[in-house]
């Protein structure tokens, strides 16, 4: 493991010789982008209820408008804009040297800074469809919408954001395209995430190469497992590295 001043050059010099880069990334990517991460916000409740209970599947299906009051406040952010994290990642894929951007976050950021290859392991809020009839929706819909519960023009069916709320599975086919991807990256950079939620920090096992860098602000249970560690802001140091 290295985490020191020179830690940023070495790394830079890695990622220049490198065309087989994955990067996986959590909400710290984000909260740069003043999107905060609502999982690490322990006071945040509505009319007493926990966030894992209102964002889980069992809470949407019982209590629709409720769930859609929460979802809008706080996990919708279209003003949002991508920072020095998405623009530089952006950045190696054109480079042709980042094979796929692996996020736990919903709000499209990487996509918007020009990033294509984007595997969403929690889904995104610009995706909803039926639940009845599966036909899609985008993001205007659930904001630009005269009624509290998002209704289908098709058949009047509830429509439902294609985010993985808890009690939900993520998608096997998006887990094991990251697996694929991370299990032959020469390369894999971890950012903005503590690893501390499952299945996602558990792909980091699959990886075998030999430069896994690990970028957060602050130590996570992986740090002795990484080559490289640098503990700061992710947008700061990728911006250094590209």
């Amino acid at each position: 493991m290295s985490n020191g001043i020179n830690t940023i050059e070495r790394v830079r010099s890695i990622i220049k010789r490198s065309s087989n880069i994955v990067f996986l990334g959590g909400a710290g990517v984000s909260t740069e982008s003043n999107i905060p991460d609502f999982k690490s916000n322990k006071g945040l409740f509505q009319q007493g209820r926990s966030v894992e209970e209102i964002v889980s599947s069992s809470f949407f299906k019982k209590y629709p408008e409720e769930f859609y009051s929460f979802y809008r406040k706080h996990l919708i952010h279209e003003n949002a804009q991508p920072n020095l994290a998405h623009q530089s990642l952006a950045r190696l894929e054109q480079q042709g040297k980042i094979k796929a951007i692996i996020t736990q976050n919903i709000d499209g950021l990487h996509q918007h800074a020009g990033s294509h290859i984007v595997l969403e392991l929690h889904g995104s809020v610009h995706r909803n469809f039926c639940i009845d009839c599966d036909m899609f929706y985008g993001l205007d819909k659930i904001l630009n919408n005269e009624e509290t519960i998002p209704r289908c023009e098709q058949c009047e069916g509830i429509i439902k954001p294609d985010v993985v709320l808890y009690e939900e599975r993520l998608d096997e086919d998006i887990l094991d395209s990251a697996v694929d991807f991370i299990s032959k990256a020469e390369i894999l950079i971890v950012g903005g995430t503590s690893l501390s939620v499952y299945p996602a920090a558990g792909l980091i096992e699959y990886y075998r190469g030999d430069y896994f860098i690990l970028i957060n602000k602050a130590p996570t249970p992986y740090d002795s497992m990484a080559n490289y560690v640098i503990h700061d802001h992710i947008g700061k140091v990728m911006s250094k590295l590209v």
